[in-house]
């Protein structure tokens, strides 16, 4: 006989009520949690993420650029610009033959300038490496 597992819809009394209550009040709805998810997910590409700080330190790169910029294969920075597009993070310019991305006219400037760099401070912080330039 396996013992029985507990879901969360079988605790039916609170511990400490005034805490879940809080707790409640203050939740993410499902629907935001899954858009955080979603950005999230967005970024938790390398190529991705560096592609986002690329194009934020210059106006504009095409995939060659972008692909000498980060040190890694133009399908890759394709295949990056093709998802984050997609999100619209960023937008396309075509001159001629050669098609120049750059982040998007409303991309939330918090998410690198604020929210990214102290994830990647907090990161190094966590695996001792805290001594590094973001």
């Amino acid at each position: 006989m396996s013992p029985r597992k507990s879901s969360a819809l079988e605790h039916h009394h609170p511990v400490v009520p005034e805490r879940v209550a809080r707790a409640q009040e203050g939740l993410l709805s499902a629907d935001d949690a899954q858009r955080l998810a979603s950005v999230l997910g967005l970024l938790a590409d390398p190529v991705r993420s560096r592609i986002l700080y690329a194009l934020d330190l210059v106006e504009e790169l095409c995939v060659g650029d972008l692909a000498l910029a980060l040190g890694t294969t133009e399908d890759a920075v394709s295949y990056g610009l093709r998802i984050l597009r997609t999100a619209g993070l960023v937008q396309a310019r075509k001159d001629g033959r050669i098609i120049f991305y750059r982040l998007a006219t409303n991309f939330p400037e918090p998410l690198l300038e604020h929210c990214l760099r102290e994830l990647v401070v907090l990161s190094r912080a966590v695996q001792g490496l805290d001594g590094e330039e973001v």
